[in-house]
Formats: C-alpha cells, structure tokens, sequence
C-alpha cells in the first residue's frame, strides 16, 4: 500500500487553495443559479454555499475547544458522516432559505479569509481540539476540510454544468485521492485487488490470493477526480464502468461492496 502523508502542511496549503477556488466558483453563478436544485438530492445551489461556508467555518471554530481526548484517525472521523448527513441537510436547506445569494457569498468570503488567518497563526498540528464530530489532532482536522472542499466545489459544478467547471487545486485533489484510496485499503485490507489512480497513487486491497509477480490478476484503474466521486457517492460503480471513466479486470475487481467510502 502506498501510504501518504495527510497531516502535514501540505493539507494547510491545500484548505487555502481551494477554498480560494470555491469561492472564485460561487463568485461566478448567475443570480438563477442560487437557487437551481443541486446534484444533492434535497439539496440547492445556495445550500451548498451555506456548507462550503461552515466546512470554513470550522477551521477556526474547534481552535477554541482543545481536548486531552484520544483524537479520531482521518478514517474513523470520515465514517461518522452518514449519520449526521439529514441534519446537515435540513440545517443549510434553513440557512439557505434566510440568506440571500450576496449575503451567502459574504459568509463565504468572511470565512474564508477566516479560516486562512488561523492557518497562518500556526497552530501546532498536533494540537487536539473537539470538532463537531468528535477529538482531532488539527492537521488531520484540516485533511476533512480538504475533503469537503473538494467534494462540494466539484458537487457545485456538476449543479450548473452550463458554467465554467470550477477549479480543483492539484495539491488538494492529490491529498484526497490519496485519502480515500488508503480509507479504501484500510476498510478491505488484501492484496488480491490493485487500484491504480496514476498519476497519485496506486494500492493494493480485497482479500485473496496475493499477487507476487507480472501484472497483477484484478486491477482497477480510474483518473483522480472520477475516483473522488465514485469513493464520496457522487457517482455510480456501473455509470463510471459504462462511461469508459473507469476500468475494472478480474473476477476481483468489483468494488462496490466497499463503497461509498464517505456518506
């Protein structure tokens, strides 16, 4: 398994680039845009602004709530989404409906510039403070933001395909492609299956017979950001198979018992 370093500052460099991005991307819709349904079921274009804003928010926010805690690994944090997922919803549906399309980008911008100044201040990475979701150590804290930037950005979109496709930093798609193939590796631990994502990172999985020599028997390949969204649910094993978007050979290579990876 290729393993890869999430909680250095890397995943600093990462939060502020694309969260520079997100914000480029909301600064460009249209005023019929906010309020176009999303490729979130339930969810709208300006509810999605809403949560790009708190996924910042929380940047600064959970400094103020250190702990002596056992912090969460990236993995185990990750897992706990799905079922806080209906409350996230109805709470930026809310939002969404009590603000305005200006006064949803000021927050973002707000808290965007936010959330740089304490990246800048330095905080220690070891520190743990209590995120919403439980005990962190703050890099790794950063590596989620870094998730949910990227997945929302591109969840944004793919909601107003008639826009310019919004910016995914390259540091930032490299540390999440690398996440979710180690969450993946984690989760189906083997060395029967390989899972190619060139050009960041390839790992082997799946129990089974372990591959010693030659080309591995079961290989799964895909681009980056196809891998991003079939490991956050956004996009179907099969609709990606069909697309030609992803390969998959060997009577091994089916991953979809293991995904989606985030909920």
């Amino acid at each position: 398994m290729t393993s890869s370093t999430h909680g250095d500052g890397s995943a600093r460099d990462a939060v502020a680039a694309q969260a520079d991005a997100a914000f480029h991307a909301l600064q460009m819709l249209d005023a019929i845009d906010w309020s176009r349904p999303s490729v979130l079921d339930g969810w709208t274009v300006a509810a999605l602004g809403c949560h790009i804003a708190i996924s910042l928010q929380r940047i600064t926010e959970v400094t103020g709530h250190p702990t002596d805690e056992r912090p969460l690994s990236v993995a185990e944090y990750i897992a706990g989404y799905a079922a806080s997922s209906a409350e996230i919803a109805d709470r930026e549906a809310d939002t969404a409906a009590r603000l305005s399309p200006a006064d949803i980008l000021a927050e973002v911008r707000t808290r965007r510039d936010e959330a740089k100044a304490t990246l800048e201040a330095g905080i220690g990475g070891d520190a743990i403070f209590l995120a919403p979701g439980g005990p962190m150590r703050y890099d790794d804290y950063l590596v989620t933001r870094v998730l949910e930037l990227v997945v929302h950005t591109d969840d944004l979109g793919r909601s107003v395909p008639d826009q310019r496709p919004p910016e995914i930093d390259r540091g930032a798609l490299r540390l999440v492609t690398r996440l979710l193939a180690d969450i993946l590796a984690a989760r189906a631990p083997g060395r029967s299956v390989e899972l190619r994502v060139p050009p960041y990172v390839a790992v082997q999985c799946v129990e089974g017979p372990r591959h010693t020599r030659g080309n591995p028997p079961n290989v799964v390949e895909t681009d980056p950001l196809t891998w991003v969204r079939v490991a956050a649910g956004r996009l179907e094993w099969t609709e990606a198979l069909q697309s030609g978007a992803l390969t998959a050979s060997g009577e091994r290579a089916d991953l979809r018992p293991y995904l989606p990876l985030v909920g």
